[in-house]
């Protein structure tokens, strides 16, 4: 069991809190370039609990920076949902800054790169919204005592099933299998390597071997490079 002590400064020393979150952005293609402006997409970019919970009892505000194009760039969102809806042609990134309740706890930036763009035919067509997010969490090291109290506070944001655009369970059981079968080529990557390895070193030993017998079978007789008649 951890052992937690109260720091002077209001902190507790030895706990630890996360807080899972999902950041991105979904976009939809217009089907074709907007003639007043020539936008193409309408997106939203969010970031949002992974678990059915209100941030808004720890977050006391979320700011999304914008491309210095668009009105008003820096963006601020104090209730959920925290996400920024706009439209436009480009993609860019965007800095999202999450400010707690207590001032004490230092804000944390994500970054996430706005996707508008991928080669899947109901996407490129406007059939399909593209989905580009992400899975991150939240650490509190020694959180002062309000801000373990917020964390440990929060309430259901929504009643039933809640669910992410991405399974983020399925996500994490293809990773896994990716890794471990990067794992499996590297292994024999190696093997391969340490083998050919193993046969160079058998190859320059019996290449020393053999200089070493041809050296021992000189004729000790032979003086200033002229044998003796």
């Amino acid at each position: 069991m951890t052992e937690t002590t109260q720091e002077t400064g209001g902190r507790v020393k030895g706990v630890t809190i996360v807080k899972p979150v999902v950041y991105g952005n979904i976009a939809r293609y217009f089907g074709k370039k907007r003639e007043e402006d020539g936008h193409t997409h309408q997106w939203t970019v969010y970031i949002k609990p992974f678990k059915n919970e209100d941030m808004s009892t720890y977050v006391k505000k979320v700011t999304f920076k914008l491309h210095e194009s668009y009105p008003n760039s820096n963006r601020a969102v104090t209730k959920p949902p925290y996400e920024v809806t706009e439209t436009g042609w480009g993609e860019f990134e965007v800095i999202i800054k999450i400010y707690f309740n207590d001032p004490q706890e230092r804000p944390v930036t994500v970054y996430h790169l706005l996707k508008l763009f991928q080669s899947e035919t109901d996407i490129m067509l406007g059939r399909k919204s593209l989905v580009s997010e992400f899975y991150d969490e939240l650490v509190f090291n020694d959180p002062t005592i309000t801000m373990q109290h917020l964390l440990n506070s929060t309430r259901s944001l929504s009643i039933g099933a809640y669910k992410h655009d991405t399974d983020f369970d399925e996500k994490k059981e293809k990773t896994i299998t990716k890794l471990q079968n990067a794992k499996k080529k590297i292994r024999y990557e190696i093997s391969e390597l340490n083998e050919r390895l193993k046969q160079k070193k058998q190859t320059i030993q019996k290449l020393k071997d053999e200089i070493g017998k041809f050296e021992k079978g000189v004729d000790p007789t032979i003086t200033d490079g002229e044998p003796l008649t």
